[in-house]
């Protein structure tokens, strides 16, 4: 008794666990950066430079923060000039793992990620950017640079924010040369001005109770003298045509484009949207090639259709005996009995959906069940790259096919092609290669009975059919033709498209409204973190103000 009472609260306590790792799993991220400080330089070559340090505190029971997206104000930064650090301890930073709109990198904080509850002083410096500079629109003797630094969602912000911003302008400036421009809400009028240890002139914006959800844009400008000439960005010339016949093209052109082009493009873009199932982050490159995927995994990393992909767990389950079709018209199968020891999730998941009736309940459970899949593919290529793996299986494939076309008996070629089958139905041609290639008579597979119903072969021992025997059609002598054989497996496609999900779009669709989902957009909120939830996209919204025609802006996206 004292035994099973014991086992009892081990198992309760291990579903416990499981169940506040999932819960964990689903956390929002919700923070407060108690500090940020931002260094801007501008350099005399016309580059700039950022360093930024956030101190953040993770609130009790949030999600730990793993990625930080860092906006930068256009695509000409140069990443071998970045570094990034966790409480002093370097950590990487990474291209593909940003995942906000604009330009920009992520730091990723692997070991270094802050647990809810904890706090982290994170630092990332970035050497060069280019292309920053512009005209000042009030002295064409001027450059304007402003900046508007990276901002964080409001939905995951909590508490007020010690913000410093610190311009250091380019060295040389004298101190009479150079004015700041009109700062933004919450900071006083003037900035505080001083030198730094190069002595170089700097102007420091501070708010002990600024938002860190906030866009706030600073500005200066100086001589243009300073700097190379061809590193202040020149508007285009003036249009050819007056600003009234301009405006009214740009009213017709946008008319038509939003009442009949935008909704073109849109619906053309969404519905090629919905039928990519796999998730952005598998697209993220790693190194080296993932092997040891089964084959329905390869067709979903490969985003075969979907109709396909559940054929292949079909025939899978009927070489290994674990099912059996009773009728193809509606598709109805049985599990065996007893069910093979080593059998996939998904292969467990496919015959629980046929235990219910046909109908919503049982294309539901095939949903849930494709959905867990795709995500375990995903998981599975952390850290590889999807290039090299999709390549990899893309060969598998073709020695597949080569091994079947190149045997020189129908024997051997329908035991190649028995063996190889869900490989060979990766090819994007199978259907066509599969009626090329079979076209003089075949030796059905053992399990073919399994998978037809009306099959009856030329010799039975206790009603199974013996491997390598020709077959018969009912009411025929002769041997099943290629072409029939060929038919039979490429329809076996089509009737889960037809009698099993319905509208196969419409079945993808709702996968990937699960595993892809539409980006939602969030505002003008930019540089948060990645995982659950999203901040939005970067909205660098640069007026033209006091001395300056344009900014640079940083935003992030997660």
């Amino acid at each position: 008794m004292a035994r099973r009472i014991l086992i009892g609260l081990v198992i309760a306590v291990l579903a416990l666990g499981a169940a506040s790792h999932a819960f964990a799993q689903d956390l929002p991220y919700y923070f407060q950066v108690n500090k940020t400080v931002v260094n801007v330089y501008w350099n005399s070559d016309g580059t700039m430079s950022l360093d930024y340090t956030w101190v953040f505190t993770n609130q009790p029971g949030a999600h730990p923060i793993d990625f930080v997206d860092v906006g930068m104000p256009n695509n000409d930064f140069e990443v071998d000039t970045i570094r990034a650090s966790v409480d002093g301890t370097a950590v990487s930073v990474s291209e593909s793992d940003y995942a906000g709109e604009g330009s920009g990198f992520a730091i990723v904080l692997g070991s270094k990620a802050i647990a809810a509850g904890d706090d982290a002083t994170v630092n990332v410096h970035i050497g060069t950017v280019r292309n920053v500079l512009y005209p000042d629109s009030t002295n064409e003797a001027y450059a304007s640079a402003a900046f508007a630094p990276a901002w964080f969602g409001s939905q995951f912000v909590t508490g007020a924010t010690d913000y410093t911003v610190i311009f250091h302008l380019p060295p040389g400036v004298q101190a009479e040369e150079p004015r700041w421009h009109a700062a933004p809400n919450g900071f006083p009028s003037e900035p505080q001005t001083g030198f730094d240890e190069n002595g170089s002139i700097t102007y420091t914006w501070y708010s002990p109770n600024a938002e860190a959800s906030r866009f706030y844009q600073f500005g200066a400008s100086f001589p243009r003298a300073y700097v190379p000439a061809e590193s202040i960005y020149t508007p285009p010339p003036a249009p050819l045509v007056d600003d009234d016949a301009l405006g009214t093209i740009i009213f017709f052109c946008c008319f038509g484009f939003i009442f009949f082009g935008a909704p073109a493009i849109a619906a053309i873009g969404n519905r090629s949207r919905k039928l990519r199932y796999l998730p952005p982050k598998i697209s993220i490159e790693g190194h080296g090639i993932k092997r040891g995927l089964t084959a329905v995994e390869a067709a979903i990393l490969l985003e075969q259709p979907l109709d396909k992909v559940l054929t292949m767990i079909l025939f899978g389950l009927l070489k290994k005996g674990a099912a059996t079709v009773n009728t193809r018209d509606p598709l109805e199968i049985r599990a065996g009995d007893p069910l093979p020891e080593k059998m996939h999730d998904y292969e467990k998941d496919f015959l629980a959906a046929f235990r219910e009736p046909q109908g919503r309940e049982r294309q539901r459970l095939l949903q849930d069940m494709t959905i867990r899949l795709v995500r375990t593919v995903s998981e599975k290529m952390k850290g590889f790259s999807r290039r090299e793996t999709v390549e990899y299986y893309k060969s598998i494939t073709e020695k597949a096919w080569a091994m079947v076309e190149a045997a020189d008996t129908p024997e051997v070629k329908s035991r190649k092609f028995d063996e190889a089958l869900e490989w060979t139905m990766l090819d994007k041609d199978y259907d066509d290669r599969t009626r090329r290639v079979f076209r003089g008579p075949v030796f059905v597979p053992t399990w073919w009975g399994r998978y037809d119903p009306t099959f009856r072969p030329a010799s039975i021992r206790a009603g199974v059919p013996t491997a390598g025997q020709p077959v018969s059609m009912p009411g025929s002598s002769t041997a099943l033709p290629g072409a029939d054989f060929a038919a039979q497996m490429v329809t076996g496609v089509q009737t889960f498209s037809q009698k099993v999900v319905g509208n196969i779009n419409t079945f993808t669709e709702k996968v990937t409204n699960a595993t892809n989902p539409i980006p939602q957009s969030r505002g003008t909120s930019g540089g948060s973190f990645k995982g659950g939830g999203r901040s939005g996209g970067c909205a660098c919204a640069c007026a033209c103000a006091c001395a300056g025609c344009a900014c640079a802006c940083a935003g992030g996206g997660r």
